[in-house]
């Protein structure tokens, strides 16, 4: 003999205290999440994890990149920086350039947001630094066909400069 509604009371209790079990149950998945050591986690090679890991700024998997050689104008600048690092890439006119033509000197515009630094040349010798530090130094970008192409154009006119994240 079983009491009246003996069967369905654990369900009963499930549904009254649905929200007190989920809150329990996500604890409890974070607890194991982070007793796990870093290394020993699977990861997850979908296009949305890849895009969680990367940050809100981060293009989407499936867009093209491009490789895009810029000369920035501060050589000294382009040594500090690594494979792997993000920078924007600022466009400034130089103020002896702007004077010379009659117009006020505008204040520097960011060219590309969060490029990835894919490659930074080797350097000339010591010997060569003073003479080609005047031209600037070489760094090679990973960045959308679009920003290339606006980096390209900003080349043309003004003077690059990066800033690092």
């Amino acid at each position: 003999m079983r009491p009246r509604g003996g069967r369905w009371r654990l369900r009963r209790a499930a549904r009254r205290h649905r929200r007190r079990l989920a809150a329990v149950l996500a604890l409890a998945s974070a607890a194991v999440a982070f007793a796990v050591p870093r290394g020993e986690r699977t990861d997850l090679s979908t296009p949305a994890a890849a895009a969680a890991r990367e940050g809100p700024s981060a293009p989407a998997r499936d867009e093209a990149r491009v490789l895009a050689p810029v000369r920035i104008a501060d050589a000294e600048a382009v040594r500090l920086l690594r494979p792997g690092d993000r920078v924007d890439v600022l466009a400034a006119t130089a103020a002896s350039t702007a004077g010379t033509s009659g117009a006020e000197a505008r204040p520097a515009r960011v060219v590309a947001r969060r490029a990835r630094v894919a490659d930074v040349p080797e350097q000339p010798p010591a010997e060569d630094v003073a003479r080609t530090s005047a031209h600037g130094a070489l760094l090679v970008l990973s960045v959308p066909p679009g920003t290339a192409a606006a980096l390209a154009g900003a080349a043309a006119t003004a003077d690059l400069a990066v800033t690092r994240w």
